[in-house]
């Protein structure tokens, strides 16, 4: 167990030192190499850490502790990048905001239904906890994503400022109030719940082992931060070899926003299958649509208080194709979370959802 929590420690620092030596420097093959090495060891640290976190406050709280903390760097890694890359960076916050919709909702939700049916056949969960967080998430993102593309205030998929004010207020309140929900009025609707062969909720090692101490458990937060600035940073810095790698191979550079996304969510979709594999699908499903509604009940009301210091539009309106793989992945979503038990067959149509919409990416 030392020598586990000593690598936890110390690659985490080592990635944010190696993170400060190369920033902005020469990238050669060389040093993308390490600083891939030291990203994966981060996410695989940043997982521990939450899960660390996780049990000393239990569900749904540790879900929160993991996607707001990714959530918080991913905005300012978006803002730092608007900031610098002008009208070019018209459309990044959208461009990231889906990505990140459809990766956590079809792609963490799909693995974690794959791997928990896997083991247990039929995996169940609390479809009112889940079919909840499903309508927020819907929600937040037609207010955000899909009614700039309607809206005539303002010309192109740009709203007024005014409409742009209301959606970040309503956002962030909608946000806000879904966490109220999970975490005080309802949370019940969010705690796992045994899969078929668990004779008891939690009949596992790690549920009867003592919640580690307020200061071990404050250690794990402050490391989870440094290896979320670790996994953000490196993957920044790791995005010019990935424009090389996307322009090289023909395609859009859109498709680099695909790329770092699925980079920044890792310690996310680790946790989820993580999860999973233990018969927590709720709490898998938690952090999917969790950091989902993070991704844009955080993200758009800070791009809007910062675009009144950053140039050039902002662009936040989804493009047809962008559409109708939204309306279908709510669609389906619903299907899902509604019967509250799903088979591998519903992850493996997120699956092949997640897969249309990478290809899309790739050719449009």
């Amino acid at each position: 167990m030392l020598k586990r929590v000593s690598w936890t420690l110390v690659v985490p620092l080592a990635a944010v030192a190696l993170l400060a030596v190369t920033w902005g420097g020469p990238s050669g093959p060389a040093v993308v190499t390490v600083q891939a090495v030291f990203l994966i060891g981060a996410v695989l640290a940043a997982v521990n850490h939450a899960e660390v976190v996780a049990h000393r406050v239990g569900e749904p709280f540790g879900s929160l502790v993991l996607a707001g903390a990714v959530t918080i760097i991913e905005v300012a890694l978006i803002v730092e990048l608007m900031a610098s890359g002008g009208n070019e960076a018209a459309t990044l916050a959208r461009d990231t905001a889906f990505a990140a919709l459809m990766i956590t909702t079809n792609g963490i939700a799909g693995l974690s239904l794959l791997w928990g049916s896997r083991r247990y056949g039929v995996t169940v969960f609390n479809a009112e906890g889940s079919g909840a967080a499903l309508a927020t998430v819907t929600t937040l993102a037609t207010l955000s994503l899909v009614l700039p593309a309607f809206t005539t205030s303002h010309p192109g998929k740009e709203f007024s400022p005014g409409q742009l004010t209301f959606a970040a207020i309503g956002s962030l309140l909608l946000y806000l109030l879904f966490v109220f929900t999970q975490t005080v009025r309802h949370r019940d609707f969010f705690l796992p719940i045994a899969q078929r062969g668990q004779p008891r909720l939690f009949d596992d090692e790690e549920s009867h082992a003592e919640p580690p101490s307020g200061r071990a458990a404050l250690i794990s937060l402050a490391v989870l931060l440094i290896s979320l600035l670790a996994v953000v940073g490196l993957a920044e810095e790791e995005s010019p070899a990935i424009e090389r790698v996307v322009t090289a191979a023909g395609f859009p550079q859109t498709f680099v926003g695909v790329v770092i996304a699925t980079l920044v969510l890792l310690p996310e979709t680790f946790a989820a299958v993580r999860a999973a594999r233990r018969g927590r699908i709720q709490t898998s499903l938690n952090l999917a649509y969790g950091s989902a509604m993070a991704s844009i009940g955080l993200t758009i009301p800070a791009i809007a208080a910062a675009s009144i210091w950053l140039k050039g539009p902002l662009v936040l309106g989804l493009g047809p194709t962008q559409l109708v793989l939204l309306a279908v992945t709510v669609a389906i979503s619903t299907l899902t979370v509604v019967p509250g038990r799903a088979t591998r067959l519903q992850g493996e149509v997120h699956l092949v959802l997640l897969a249309a919409y990478v290809f899309l990416a790739l050719v449009p």
